[in-house]
């Protein structure tokens, strides 16, 4: 009987030592943001990583969220509802686009400019986004949707500067050499870019919508 008591001891000190094995090392896990902020997670060895694999948001950070938000009208010299009607004249006089530059690439910069313009509304800037989801529709013509074109635009307004220097990493605009970034930031959103087949405004090739955080201090 002795035996059978020692031997059930023993089998109950393996079992919860195994048990602390696992568990072991949970006071170095991570800790959680602060409250009121957010936390990207980049991928390591990276000095300009796009995007964020994620992103940890401290508890009461108070955060907007715009609707998808597609390109403006603003190029009255081509026929409404076209692709390149949503050409922004401000960024392309007369809505010539430069070598190189595709129309969604075009498109993205002015649905990037909204998003600024929405942000700048709400009292925040780019600098505050921290996920962001775009929609793409292939260009007329094209059999799948134009990421490098949009990848290029984005690269205008995020994720353009080096991690270890601090300094702005230069973006080309289509097939021109890479010159300074229309806006210099160090945001890296979590992201996810998707092709669709429809688009819900004619003539759009981009739609975007983020999320942003109200800093803890401004």
């Amino acid at each position: 009987m002795k035996t059978r008591v020692i031997a059930g001891l023993v089998a109950l000190v393996v079992s919860f030592t195994a048990g602390a094995s696992t568990a072991a090392g949970w006071w170095d896990r991570p800790k959680p943001p602060k409250p009121g902020t957010v936390v990207p997670a980049l991928p390591a060895g990276q000095a300009n990583p796009m995007i964020a694999t994620g992103v940890g948001i401290g508890a009461n950070t108070p955060v907007y969220k715009t609707s998808g938000i597609g390109p403006t009208a603003l190029n009255t010299d081509a026929p409404a509802g076209s692709e390149a009607s949503y050409v922004d004249t401000t960024v392309f006089p007369g809505g010539a686009l430069p070598a190189g530059v595709t129309i969604t690439e075009a498109q993205g910069i002015n649905v990037l400019r909204r998003i600024g313009e929405n942000l700048q509304a709400a009292g925040l800037s780019y600098a505050d986004v921290y996920t962001m989801r775009v929609f793409l529709q292939n260009p007329a013509g094209a059999t799948t949707a134009d990421f490098a074109g949009w990848n290029r635009a984005y690269r205008q307004y995020f994720a353009n500067t080096d991690l270890t220097t601090g300094q702005y990493v230069p973006v080309p605009l289509g097939t021109a050499p890479p010159a300074k970034p229309f806006v210099v930031n160090k945001s890296r959103p979590s992201r996810f870019a998707l092709e669709i087949e429809n688009l819900p405004v004619t003539g759009w090739l981009v739609e975007v919508e983020v999320d942003a955080a109200y800093p803890a201090k401004r």
